[in-house]
Order: C-alpha cells, then structure tokens, then sequence
C-alpha cells in the first residue's frame, strides 16, 4: 500500500513538473536545483517539496549547515540543518528517546540519512531516522563516519 501511495505521489509531482507551458520558469528556491536539471537526475525530495508532498520515504546523503539545538519537547529530537547536493536543505530531526545521537557531529560533516521527507516552506523536515517499536513506519537510519544510527 505504501510503494503505491508514493507511486502515485511520484507520478503526481513528475505530472506536474513537465506539465508547465514552455517559457514559463520553474518556481525559485530550494526545489530548482540547477545541479539535478543539468544531471538529469531524478530528485524525489525536489519533487516533494516542489509538489508540498509529505510523508514521502526517502534516502540520500548531505552536509552537515548548521547544528541545532534538541527538541525536548515530547520525544526528544537531535537537530540539525543538512545541505543536500542539489543545494536544498532539509531539517534533520532524529529522535534520541529511540535511536543514539549522532555524536560527534560538527558542521561540514557528511550524513546519509534514510527517513520521512515532510514538506514546509523551509525546504522540508526528514524524520523517523530510526527504528518504528509499533512497526507502522519503515525503519530509517543516520550513518555518520562509519557508524551507522538506528
């Protein structure tokens, strides 16, 4: 159900994105990634925040911006701003109640990530980096000089 939830999802914002009249530029920001249109890759986090998709499984990798501090409120969150090679940056939010922190972390380092893309105007949030206990979402990780965070 999940693989055709994001088929269709995908297939929307791939519609959407060829779909534009000729001449018209594509919107500016973190979803134009000059890097992935020359490449001619696809880019589902591009796509997702181009199309204000959530809920969207995704992996990649990116460099660490700037580190935040945790969210405690709740279920506490390790933060932290990664800029990813299409130049667009994603809120990390990986939680510290279930999975280890990634430490040391400083800024400039290289992280692979495997989570949820949610969409916000910021360039979007990547979450449940880590294990699900209730088995409702895929299991994510972090993976930071060679240690991998689930």
């Amino acid at each position: 159900m999940k693989k055709l939830l994001f088929l269709a999802i995908a297939a929307a914002a791939a519609f959407y994105l060829t779909k534009q009249p000729t001449g018209t530029p594509r919107p500016a920001g973190p979803a134009a990634s000059p890097t992935a249109a020359v490449a001619g890759a696809r880019d589902p986090i591009a796509e997702a925040y181009a199309g204000r998709h959530s809920g969207i499984p995704v992996e990649g990798s990116g460099t660490v911006a700037k580190l935040l501090g945790d969210d405690s409120l709740g279920d506490r969150h390790q933060r932290f701003i990664l800029r990813l090679p299409s130049g667009q940056t994603v809120l990390v939010a990986h939680n510290v109640d279930l999975a280890p922190r990634v430490d040391p972390l400083a800024v400039g380092d290289t992280v692979a990530f495997r989570g949820e893309y949610e969409w916000n105007d910021k360039g979007g949030t990547i979450h449940w980096t880590h294990h699900d206990p209730q088995g409702h979402h895929a299991g994510g990780w972090l993976k930071h000089d060679g240690r991998t965070f689930e």
